[in-house]
């Protein structure tokens, strides 16, 4: 097999200088002070398959890519537009007052070219989350950047953080993608329009036993999965910290020692399977918030989804592969941990085998560390995926976004939102604004996790709860970048 030469992985190509410093920052990125901290979009150019690719990019004047801060801080951020077109960002999972989300006309308008916007909000908790562009496809030319706010009470831990973004990527004009799915490039299907009783079996393409311990096989595709459609876009690459295993980013660790992988899917429109190899770690923390520990090799992450896994190394030499395949497929991306005297070998970027199909495997063994107080809905709210593969029609209810009815809550209510996945797509579904907990999985009572985000495979069904305590205009979206422009999302409003 053959080893790579460690100063061609550490220093090739225009990604690392920009990621270095997410692992490792030498301070807190945000002020602390009066002046905010400035953060610019702006192109940028990497390398993919060894052609030059430009793409966007969100960094601070040192060329930092991403935030770091502490929970209890304010959030002071002055994001600047440096595109030829319109932008604005999104603060993925923090709770900021609504208008100061950063969704265009929900809830402020979009920044034209040359404009800034200063952004002042609590942080409240800390947490791995991310921020993104919610405008058009921005997002799938990685308009997207880490934003980590690290826990005061951990400062004195003795272990490494290393941060991972996935992204999938093309060479292609997203906007072009999008008109051949919506023109019937996807397969002729159409479950999604079927009245509700058509649609009520069981889910039968996702096993329980399919994620989170490192003896367990990923989900096989069971009859009726084969009607699916798991990848309805094909991409040229998949990229961890903007590189692909052909050039993949080595990251120096200690033998023995401790790692906290922070791992964030950013792709627009791929579900992975993280893969630890012969290493086992312990999955503390999910979209930010924290769950009873779950060790495994093996987790799986949807799309907008963040995982936090603390890993113990061996003590002796040695390279170790943190990879992220596709659902479904053989294709991975990834980073190495390395020692310092470890040979590096190169990792093939198809895996031997295809990847299951991600569900609710994981999900139901997930218990939050902090669950929602216990208390009766005070609303009880039905949300059905709907929407058609062979029209690229994707709705909520069967209303597109514009056209679609909010979801109305009321300032203390405990909220309880019924999630049907009536089409034959899963869907990753993100409230913004707001912190939910899994409470039930095809009619199963459960103290799950507490998300941002939860993923619908077909079939399949699933109670959200949450607190609403912050006033506002909310999106409530697919997380499929392609499903969300073509119609999949809706609002949650609270009364007056």
């Amino acid at each position: 097999m053959m080893v790579l030469s460690r100063r061609r992985l550490l220093f090739a190509g225009t990604g690392l200088a920009a990621f270095g410093a997410l692992r490792r920052p030498t301070r807190t990125a945000l002020a602390l002070g009066d002046a905010p901290t400035t953060l610019e979009v702006a192109t940028r150019t990497i390398e993919v398959q060894g052609k030059p690719a430009e793409v966007f990019g969100i960094r601070q004047a040192d060329g930092m890519h991403g935030l770091y801060a502490r929970a209890g801080d304010p959030f002071r951020v002055r994001l600047v537009n440096r595109l030829s077109t319109e932008t604005l960002v999104h603060w993925h999972g923090l709770t900021p007052p609504y208008q100061q989300d950063g969704v265009p006309d929900i809830s402020q308008p979009a920044l034209v070219p040359g404009a800034a916007y200063e952004y002042d909000f609590p942080l409240r908790r800390p947490g791995t989350f991310w921020m993104h562009s919610h405008l058009g496809l921005q997002e799938q030319r990685l308009l997207a950047a880490p934003l980590i706010v690290r826990d005061p009470a951990e400062a004195g831990l003795d272990e490494q953080e290393v941060v991972v973004l996935l992204h999938d990527f093309t060479f292609r004009d997203p906007e072009e993608i999008l008109a051949e799915l919506s023109g019937g490039g996807g397969h002729a299907m159409d479950m999604g329009n079927q009245a509700p009783e058509a649609m009520t079996a069981p889910a039968t393409t996702m096993d329980d036993g399919a994620m989170g311990h490192g003896a367990e096989p990923d989900a096989p595709m069971a009859s009726g999965a084969m009607d699916a459609d798991v990848n309805d876009v094909e991409f040229d690459a998949y990229l961890a910290n903007d590189r692909t295993l052909a050039d993949p980013e080595v990251v120096p660790v200690e033998p023995g020692g401790r790692v906290r992988l922070r791992l964030i899917n950013g792709a627009a429109a791929t579900n992975f399977f993280i893969d630890l190899g012969a290493i086992e770690g312990d999955l503390i923390a999910v979209d930010g918030n924290p769950v009873m520990p779950l060790r495994g090799s093996r987790f799986e992450i949807a799309i907008s989804q963040r995982l936090d896994i603390r890993l113990r190394l061996p003590t002796g030499q040695g390279a170790y592969p943190v990879l992220a395949q596709r659902e479904g497929e053989e294709e991975r991306t990834g980073i190495i941990l390395a020692t310092k005297d470890a040979p590096v070998r190169r990792v093939a970027e198809r895996a031997a085998a295809a990847a299951g199909i991600a569900g609710f495997g994981l999900e139901r063994r997930l218990r939050a560390a902090a669950p929602l107080a216990a208390r009766p809905a005070d609303r009880t709210l039905a949300l059905d995926l709907t929407g058609s593969m062979a029209t690229y029609s994707w709705t909520l209810n069967g209303r597109s976004f514009g056209a679609h009815t909010p979801l109305v809550v009321a300032e203390g209510e405990r909220v309880e939102v019924v999630i049907r996945n009536r089409t034959e797509m899963s869907h990753p579904m993100h409230l913004h604004g707001h912190s939910f907990q899994v409470v039930a999985i095809d009619g199963q009572r459960l103290d799950g996790a507490l998300r941002d985000t939860v993923l619908v495979p077909l079939n399949g069904g699933v109670t959200i709860a949450f607190d609403a305590d912050n006033p506002g205009r909310w999106a409530f979206h697919c997380h499929h970048l392609y499903h969300m422009a073509a119609g999949m999302m809706t609002t949650v409003e609270y009364q007056a």
